[in-house]
């Protein structure tokens, strides 16, 4: 008689399958997803500790020193004040370069990113552009070489300046002309508190002339429409769409950016803050993937949103209804509409690849149907 064969203490797994000890949740699943983002602003990615450790060194004043009541803000205008105020603590590049590496650490640790594009304003620093660059590409490429992190920049105009300073940071950018700067884009506001990405045609016009690409930050604010990512797309003939939310308000646009597949560069966290849209089925931004456009994730302004990489993915796709499939086609989609150059957007993609079959395996389906139950019951 042969003896009974003992129960496995790590479960029924096929062999080479992970045991029930070593499956994943959902969450850590999409925590650990290898992630590339598009749309973060440098300024913000300052740690809040060193933000205000530098406020105090230098005299520059915040609303209060107080961490946990610094980010405290519901509206647009109102976070736009600390953001500037914040600006003014990048005293030389020996800070920005501080920024920069610190930033890059906390991320990879946080939430597995593998590349990131920056958007900076040089017109709001107190030194010049030669400079902030030099900062900026000295400490991401430290970081790159510790953490693995690749980067690229992007100058934007800030909008509460002039259409002509506008044009003169695109003859900068032209003049300078240094491999790690990939494009230029627009943020801000207008001085009356619209987007108006019409008032800067010409900095954009200059800009294509010369091959740079192009992106704007349309369609976000309350007031704003499917207008304001047409004019992005047909005037500014815009590669790329920070944000643009609103455009669900016109189906016919939608379909055209559909077809056009334009990269959209979305933030969850920023729109819960500033447009208190709570994260759900029916959140715009899930609408959007729902709907067919070409969405990519990312933080925006991660220290004044409390927001990381990670965050975004395992918090919120989960909230909106998105199980492991259409995670994977997020994190990759903002593989392919990065402006990196294309031998290392084919690298980025492959090491993507082999490791999220890896994740794959380790995924505890039993997790995700859970996940999901849970969205669905609101």
């Amino acid at each position: 008689m042969s003896a009974e064969k003992s129960p496995d203490p790590k479960g029924d797994a096929a062999p080479g399958a992970p045991s029930a000890e070593e499956r994943i949740s959902y969450r850590e699943y999409l925590r650990r997803l290898p992630k590339a983002e598009l749309h973060c602003h440098f300024v913000a990615t300052i740690q809040p500790s060193t933000l205000v450790e530098l406020a105090r060194a230098h005299g520059v004043a915040l609303p209060t020193y107080d961490t946990d009541a610094l980010f405290d803000y519901d509206n647009i205008v109102d976070f736009l004040a600390v953001f500037k105020a914040a600006g003014e603590v990048f005293v030389d590049k020996g800070v920005v370069e501080r920024v920069a590496y610190e930033s890059v650490g906390h991320a990879a640790r946080t939430g597995n990113l593998r590349y990131r594009e920056y958007f900076v304003n040089p017109d709001t620093f107190r030194f010049g552009y030669r400079e902030l660059l030099d900062g900026m590409v000295a400490g991401l490429q430290a970081a790159e070489a510790d953490f693995g992190v690749g980067f690229g920049i992007i100058p934007a105009i800030a909008r509460h300046l002039t259409p002509e300073v506008g044009v003169e940071l695109v003859e900068k950018v032209l003049d300078d002309g240094r491999p790690e700067v990939l494009g230029i884009g627009q943020d801000y506001l207008a001085p009356d508190d619209s987007e108006s990405p019409h008032l800067f045609a010409a900095a954009y016009r200059l800009a294509e002339r010369h091959g740079l690409r192009r992106t704007a930050h349309v369609g976000e604010i309350p007031g704003s429409s499917a207008a304001e990512v047409v004019v992005a797309i047909d005037e500014l003939h815009c590669q790329r769409v920070d944000h643009g939310y609103h455009i669900l308000s016109d189906p016919a646009v939608v379909e055209r950016a559909v077809q056009l597949k334009i990269p959209f560069t979305c933030t969850p966290s920023s729109t819960r803050v500033l447009s208190g849209w709570e994260f759900g089925p029916s959140h715009p931004i899930a609408s959007m993937v729902r709907q067919g456009l070409n969405v990519t994730i990312a933080t925006d302004d991660p220290t004044f949103f409390s927001a990381d990489i990670g965050r975004e993915f395992a918090e919120v796709l989960p909230a909106f209804g998105f199980g492991p499939d259409v995670a994977r086609r997020l994190a990759l989609a903002a593989i392919d509409a990065a402006w990196c150059p294309p031998a290392a957007r084919v690298a980025l993609r492959a090491g993507f690849e082999e490791e999220v079959a890896h994740l794959d395996a380790l995924l505890d389906p039993a997790s995700v149907r859970e996940d999901l139950q849970a969205s669905a019951a609101g």
